[in-house]
């Protein structure tokens, strides 16, 4: 039997899934096993955080948030390559003092170009108050153009085709999709780009090739061949394009599916799941958030300080409510539901984060009620409400802050 391991956020991201990935890399390495991390769905988007003894702190994007526990990287064929914002990330990693990790990518991952970023941008400013929550990296957009328009994959920046692509890309897709949804590059700030000038190809290609040398092609079915591989999702189950509430939604499969397909390819046998949530609810970025809070004083028995989600244009501020123990079971069960048709085992449980955080009783909801629990109490509710095993804790941002427990 060849296992896994898996860190998916059971809400609208920002569970902590970065902390869960180091802890578990970490402790795997420790125990002797070579770890590859396998980002398994969205893009540049994610913002996993990590708080490393050693290296300090660093909000992974691209990279797996294994890295500074000492484990590699492997693009799926479902994560949305982003070389214009690689290149950054790398050298802000070295300059902690961590090595530069190894980093593959299978042939068949979809690629941001600089006019997709663009359009995603510019309709965001356009929708106003209406806003969807992006982030405005691209990652819808390039999702709309690999279905409908040109497709542009990794296998595409290491062949001499290259510029034929982004030629077709910026003289053919570019103008119908501004066309589809009524920009007009005048119109908007950022008309340089909507526009079409070949400045913004250039530049993307040199960060094309800053990719190639930093990143090798490799199928994903190659994968697990003396590595353990712990799958890193990104966003949250309340964001999973089949299973969130429209239009507030992203394009992606949050949970089991894309890591599913993957071990098959790659003949991964099972998979240790972890569910993580924090001890409340978040949300960055439009859309519902239930019993969301006015303002972070109406949450008294909270201490929190997030550095990683600061108030930006496309998000706006990180929104806080008391986890919603019904909707995070619906969540769950309806992600382990899709799965009973595969023969990939899955062993389940829940990871809990922001323990710390509670000063006082806390609140839950459950059946429409709210009860209140201490830091320690919250474990026990939530892992009896769900149904499952709380098997992993954390009581800090660092991995040894975190307690796992596997029996």
């Amino acid at each position: 039997m060849k296992t896994a391991f898996a860190v998916i956020g059971a809400n609208w991201g920002d569970e902590g899934k970065g902390l869960a990935v180091d802890a578990r890399a970490s402790a795997l390495i420790q125990n002797g096993h070579a770890v590859t991390v396998v980002r398994s769905n969205g893009g540049a988007q994610a913002g996993h955080s990590v708080v490393c003894p050693n290296h300090g702190r660093h909000v992974f994007h691209h990279i797996g948030a294994g890295t500074l526990a000492g484990a590699a990287t492997h693009l799926s064929q479902f994560f949305v390559a982003h070389p214009m914002m690689l290149a950054d990330e790398l050298s802000r990693i070295q300059s902690l003092g961590a090595p530069r990790p190894p980093m593959t990518i299978d042939p068949r991952a979809p690629i941001t170009s600089p006019w997709d970023m663009a359009i995603n941008q510019a309709l965001e400013i356009a929708r106003g108050d209406k806003k969807h929550g992006s982030t405005g990296l691209g990652f819808g957009e390039t999702i709309e153009r690999m279905e409908k328009g040109p497709a542009l994959v990794a296998q595409d920046l290491y062949t001499r085709g290259l510029a034929e692509k982004l030629d077709t890309i910026r003289r053919d897709w570019l103008p119908l999709r501004k066309a589809q949804l009524g920009l007009i590059a005048d119109d908007s700030p950022l008309g340089a780009v909507l526009s079409g000038t070949e400045d913004a190809q250039a530049v993307f290609l040199r960060d094309c090739e800053a990719f190639v040398s930093a990143v090798e092609l490799f199928a994903d079915g190659d994968l697990a061949g003396d590595e353990t591989i712990v799958f890193e999702g990104a966003q949250g189950l309340q964001l999973d394009m089949n299973f969130g509430r429209m239009p507030h939604v992203t394009r992606s499969r949050t949970g089991l599916a894309n890591m599913i397909r993957i071990a098959k390819e790659c003949g991964i046998t099972s998979i240790h799941t972890s569910y993580m949530t924090r001890a409340y609810a978040t949300r960055h970025g439009a859309g519902p958030l239930p019993h969301e809070a006015d303002t972070p004083n109406a949450l008294p028995w909270l201490t929190m300080e997030d550095r990683t989600n600061a108030p930006n244009p496309w998000q706006g501020t990180l929104r806080l409510a008391p986890l919603d123990l019904d909707a995070l079971n619906r969540a769950i069960n309806a992600d382990l539901q899709e799965q009973t048709w595969s023969d990939i085992s899955i062993d389940p449980h829940i990871g809990i984060t922001c323990l710390d955080q509670i000063n006082e009783a806390a609140p839950l909801i459950a059946g429409g009620q709210t009860l209140h629990f201490t830091a320690k109490d919250i474990p026990l509710a939530i892992g009896k409400h769900v149904g499952l095993k709380v098997a992993m804790q954390s009581w800090g941002d660092c991995r040894n802050k975190v307690i796992m427990s596997e029996n």
